[in-house]
């Protein structure tokens, strides 16, 4: 590449472009129709002219932003034990082999990640596990509380029991917890996880929701959409009506490409254009397995993309590293990724026209 190639100010490659909105995920900023920023940026992306003024705020660049980031989320995997087995999940048909992240490196990764303070919004503490399993749970979370980091839990709720509610109140409380719930019918509940846990969720929830363990409260209530899934998402509503508990309707996803359920694209998708899981998993998510390894998308159930190891790189050289770098040139179209590329079979990837 010439000098004179790399330094040319250009559109940033990393915007997420739609008819009424442009976003950029370094700087977590978004222009709509109608603002004299937006309007001029337009003209750029239309060939009408160079407005170098935007390069002050990110929306046009110079040379290779391929290292850049902006850190809001980390999924910090803890152990690898789930105990249910629900149909939208790749442990219900792959369970992994037992393995718990040792303390001393979830010590180191907390630490290193106090760097990004300022930009992060959630440190969760599961991926394809249940993290209120884990018997260190409640410890794990008092480090992260300790260090002045947001704590992030999603959970079947079938380990989250008033004990453990109580302590973490006592010493948080969470930034966020999230339950997922498919339906109260016990029969279904049992098809659809391969465990009869309801009633206790039920009792560990009842007892949590008049309580403030977290900032942000939610069920999801997970289902294909159908009339039963409707059916679902109102008695749950109803029956969490008045708590603490904001009741939300997911559909579920087919993990891209992993199982056959749920959400899926139509067709492999040609021309990638970035990611829109929630926020941009390259530029915005660090995804860390207990063993310590990172991995592109927490959709990487089989961690085929591997982007640093945190028993030898630090946080700060897995972000800026070559290998995330070029994972971000394949899923915003920079460069032609492979064919077989797991963001291809992805509902959330972007693609151009």
């Amino acid at each position: 590449m010439s000098s004179a190639i790399a330094t040319e100010l250009r559109v940033n490659p990393f915007l997420h472009i739609d008819a009424e909105r442009i976003y950029n995920p370094l700087t977590d900023r978004a222009l709509v129709a109608g603002e004299a920023e937006y309007e001029a940026l337009r003209r750029v992306i239309e060939g009408v002219e160079i407005d170098a003024q935007l390069e002050k705020n990110g929306w046009l660049v110079r040379g290779d932003v391929s290292r850049l980031h902006r850190l809001k989320i980390v999924s910090l995997e803890t152990m690898t034990a789930c105990n249910q087995k629900c149909y939208f999940c790749p442990v219900s048909i792959a369970p992994r082999e037992d393995f718990d992240m040792p303390v001393e490196l979830f010590e180191r990764i907390v630490n290193q990640l106090t760097a990004y303070r300022e930009t992060l919004e959630s440190v969760f503490l599961q991926s394809y596990n249940e993290p209120t399993l884990d018997r260190r749970f409640v410890d794990f979370c008092r480090t992260l509380f300790a260090a002045g980091l947001p704590v992030a839990v999603l959970s079947n709720g079938s380990g989250l029991t008033p004990a453990k509610v109580d302590a973490l109140i006592e010493s948080g409380p969470l930034h966020y917890i999230c339950i997922n719930l498919s339906t109260l019918d016990r029969e279904r509940y049992i098809r659809d996880r391969g465990e009869d846990h309801l009633a206790a969720v039920l009792r560990n929830l009842d007892y949590l929701k008049s309580r403030p363990l977290a900032s942000v409260m939610k069920i999801v209530v997970l289902g294909t959409g159908d009339a039963t899934h409707d059916a679902d998402f109102e008695a749950i509503s109803a029956r969490f009506a008045g708590s603490r508990f904001t009741v939300e309707r997911h559909i579920v996803m087919d993990r891209a490409g992993w199982l056959d359920v749920g959400l899926k694209p139509d067709a492999p998708k040609k021309r990638l254009a970035g990611c829109d899981n929630l926020g941009s998993r390259p530029l915005q998510h660090l995804h860390i397995t207990p063993r310590g390894q990172c991995v592109l998308c927490c959709e990487d159930y089989d961690e085929k993309y591997i982007v640093g190891d945190l028993t030898r790189n630090t946080v700060a050289e897995v972000l800026e590293g070559p290998e995330l770098g070029t994972m971000r040139k394949w899923v915003y179209g920079i460069e032609e990724a492979p064919d077989d590329f797991m963001c291809r079979d992805c509902v959330f990837a972007r693609t151009r026209e």
